[in-house]
């Protein structure tokens, strides 16, 4: 059985020219709109102003912070609910955030190209940035944090080449190195409570530990060990994690459609490995999973990577273990687990 390619091939140089013109067309506004920002000043340590301001991209990234940060913070997620994150397209208000921001937590360039190009419109001193990447994505040899607020390296979409899959959070031993990862900002922005940072980030790495040890046990026990996932090709870490093959419908890069040779393959693989199940991902319309379903006979079951939530979902407060506990739950069904 073919076991999915760990590589996750993005050109961006292919995407449409106009996005980096509305980008650079903007950035005489930030730069207008930037001086209107008070100038960053250190955390206020008076008693009830000893609240650092958090802004990350993706969900994953929001939850991690909550829970380090806890009440000590004020956590926001630049991405607007329900928007997938391939397709956000960022606005002048999105720099003011991060112009009066302590933290700015984000996964790197290969899954946020957007994040280092608002960066560089950035004026304050203030801003730590925290990439949550390090030390997992091969090829990284640049810091976690950057103090300055600036991205580092060169600017245009010629860095955006990569063979590397950026969804590092499905991994939950990844998800454990990027809550570390993460605590270190905080204590960088707010040393004087290091104590406090430290133990809500070990109380939840053990959270996140007990759900890796249910996956373990439960897809452990599984009749069928391939995932076919009608979605973007985003579960490769989860897969290896636990020992299970996948495929997807769609190539690493997130403007490719799938080849009707794809889909095809996608069907054999469901005939040859007799799995009665097709996954389909969250915040899109999951036509290629309907369309292979209805097809072939299979049912339909959600995949979620977390990328970000709906609107619904957020107002009820949502957290990144539901989601993975929800995951588990349609993985159990789909591979057929004890």
């Amino acid at each position: 059985m073919a076991v999915a390619k760990s590589a996750w091939p993005v050109d961006l140089m292919k995407r449409d020219i106009s996005y980096q013109r509305r980008l650079l067309g903007f950035v005489g506004m930030l730069l207008f709109f930037s001086l209107l920002v008070t100038c960053g000043k250190p955390v206020d340590k008076s008693p009830g102003v000893q609240r650092l301001k958090v802004v990350t991209t993706l969900f994953p990234l929001y939850d991690f912070a909550r829970q380090v940060g806890k009440e000590r913070s004020d956590v926001s997620l630049l991405l607007p609910p329900g928007v997938e994150p391939h397709s956000f397209e960022p606005k002048p208000g999105d720099v003011l955030k991060l112009e009066s921001a302590d933290l700015f937590i984000y996964t790197g360039r290969q899954m946020e190209p957007w994040a280092e190009t608002i960066l560089q419109s950035v004026s304050t001193k203030q801003l730590v940035v925290v990439d949550a990447s390090t030390g997992i994505l091969p090829g990284e040899d640049k810091p976690p944090y950057i103090l300055s607020g600036k991205a580092p390296g060169e600017s245009g979409a010629e860095r955006y080449h990569t063979d590397v899959d950026p969804h590092i959070w499905l991994d939950l031993v990844n998800a454990r190195k990027m809550v570390d990862t993460i605590l270190g900002g905080f204590v960088l922005r707010d040393p004087d409570h290091k104590e406090y940072y430290s133990r809500n980030a070990e109380e939840y790495k053990e959270k996140l530990a007990q759900l890796d040890a249910q996956y373990q046990r439960t897809l452990a026990t599984c009749k069928k060990r391939v995932i076919i996932h009608g979605g973007h090709f985003a579960f490769n870490y989860l897969a290896k994690r636990y020992n299970l093959a996948y495929m997807s419908a769609y190539s690493g890069s997130p403007d490719a459609e799938p080849t009707a040779r794809r889909l095809m393959q996608l069907k054999q693989q469901l005939k040859k490995y007799d799995v009665h199940y097709i996954y389909y991902e969250e915040l899109i319309t999951p036509r290629v999973a309907e369309i292979i379903a209805n097809e072939t006979g299979v049912r339909m079951l959600k995949l979620n990577g977390a990328h970000n939530v709906t609107r619904e979902e957020m107002a009820r407060g949502i957290t990144f273990i539901e989601i993975m506990e929800q995951n588990l739950k349609d993985l159990k069904v789909g591979l057929e687990c004890q």
